[in-house]
């Protein structure tokens, strides 16, 4: 008998809308944020930052306010996405390390890259990728045409120096910037790098259908806003240094990099049969803003999961559209795969679902949803913390503590109602049990060594 979990991501998928046609089959632009606040652009509510261009996005195409980070850290949201699976099978589950990290996601034939470059797309990657190191882990070899960015989890802005944990300082500057599998340089602002490097892409392929990941390492962490002059590029290596302002003028450079961006697919012609999709890799930081939800980024509450996701296609979906569909990062995969006319391989079990096909139809698609942080940096349980969200119910464990929600009346988790639900939460914990025990037999399975 199928998981439960798995069961309704596989009906899901099988209801979604009609698969595109070669000749209609569209190009996509995935901007991917990091660090960035569920509040943190106007369409969702931002008092301070402008971001005109992000916000087009939205004016023209749907607005989720339900969508969700596959987990609450860059390393297993990033590995969801190109795998299309609970990171927790490939037994990534937190930030892989700078240096010293033996850690990585392994090339496989069913990655989504791979997958929309067999299929006939050119492939792009173009900032962060952070899925491991080494060149036989790299964005080239799980099916990338195209890789300009930086292997890492974060860099200086300007130097495009690797940058470690906050507090820890290496020995000798590691750059961290290369093109395909070379080593490379550039002068410029690492963000407007990366768009005009983006812009190239779509320059050189846009007489066949393409897939372009757009990884901006904005807004992490080191707070360093643009135009900076010479003397003043500098940061102390603490996660704490930095301002609002800081913050704001980083993501309102990445905005501009956005509507460079849009602006390509107007001249271009490709706008209307372009599929572009805006979201983070999960919660904000400190200087984020995560309002109305609670607590930030490396937490399984709200604030540190909920995320934005814009979605534009004028070929197939309304204009100015507001969803409560609940989704995941790993639903982009299945959504990208489906609208790209792209069936994977037999055996290949996809966990997310097309978000496209209910959208389009005004439907809503019931989910459960699991996430689980670990207690200790590379290694399995026992959880920190533990989330179910199951309809409008998120059940949390948190440190052995049990709490239920109910998000649609509460989004800020500020009434626990697990006493009156008893039951309920504890059938919840039961369903993640469960889906604990499916994902670490396949991680304990992956992991043998090979005769």
């Amino acid at each position: 008998m199928r998981p439960l979990f798995l069961s309704l991501a596989l009906v899901a998928l099988a209801i979604a809308g009609p698969v595109a046609q070669p000749s209609q089959r569209p190009n996509v632009v995935m901007f991917i944020m990091d660090d960035l606040g569920y509040g943190d652009i106007g369409s969702y509510g931002a008092p301070d930052a402008k971001t005109p261009n992000i916000d087009r996005i939205a004016r023209e195409g749907v607005k989720l306010t339900d969508f969700y980070a596959n987990h609450a850290n860059c390393s297993p949201t990033r590995t969801g996405f190109i795998t299309g699976r609970y990171q927790q099978r490939y037994g990534i589950e937190s930030p892989l390390g700078a240096i010293g990290d033996t850690r990585e996601l392994l090339p496989s034939d069913t990655s989504l890259p791979r997958l929309l470059k067999n299929g006939g797309y050119a492939t792009g990657l173009i900032g962060k990728w952070h899925l491991g190191a080494r060149p036989e882990a790299g964005p080239n070899r799980h099916g990338f045409d195209e890789f300009w960015g930086f292997r890492g989890g974060a860099v200086d802005y300007y130097t495009h120096n690797a940058v470690t944990t906050p507090g820890v300082r290496l020995p000798a500057p590691i750059h961290d910037l290369y093109h395909n599998g070379e080593p490379t340089k550039a002068t410029g602002y690492l963000t407007d790098e990366i768009t005009a490097r983006s812009e190239a892409f779509i320059q050189q392929h846009s007489a066949a259908p393409f897939f372009l990941e757009v990884a901006y390492n904005a807004t992490h962490w080191p707070f360093q806003g643009p135009d900076l002059p010479e003397g003043k590029r500098g940061w102390t290596n603490s996660i704490e240094s930095g301002t609002r302002a800081d913050y704001i003028a980083m993501l309102e450079r990445a905005d501009k990099g956005v509507g460079r961006i849009l602006g390509l697919l107007d001249q271009l012609k490709l706008a209307p049969n372009t599929l572009v999709i805006f979201t983070s890799d999960n919660g904000g930081e400190w200087l984020s803003r995560n309002a109305p939800l609670f607590h930030r980024k490396s937490t399984l509450w709200e604030g540190g999961i909920r995320v934005p996701l814009l979605m534009r296609w004028p070929a197939r979906l309304k204009r100015g559209m507001t969803s409560s569909q609940v989704g995941i990062t790993m639903d982009l995969t299945a959504s990208i795969l489906v609208a790209a006319g792209i069936t994977p391989p037999a055996g290949y079990r996809p966990e997310g679902i097309d978000l496209i096909g209910p959208l389009q139809k005004g439907t809503i698609v019931d989910r459960t949803l699991f996430w689980r942080l670990p207690a200790s940096t590379n290694a399995p349980g026992p959880a920190a913390q533990r989330a179910v969200r199951r309809g409008n119910w998120k059940y949390l464990q948190d440190r052995g503590q049990n709490f239920l929600y109910d998000l649609r009346a509460d989004p800020s988790e500020q009434h626990d109602v697990a006493h009156s639900n008893i039951a309920l939460w504890q059938e919840l914990r039961g369903l993640a049990d469960k889906w604990e025990a499916d994902v670490d037999a396949e991680a304990k399975q992956r992991a043998k060594p090979t005769a």
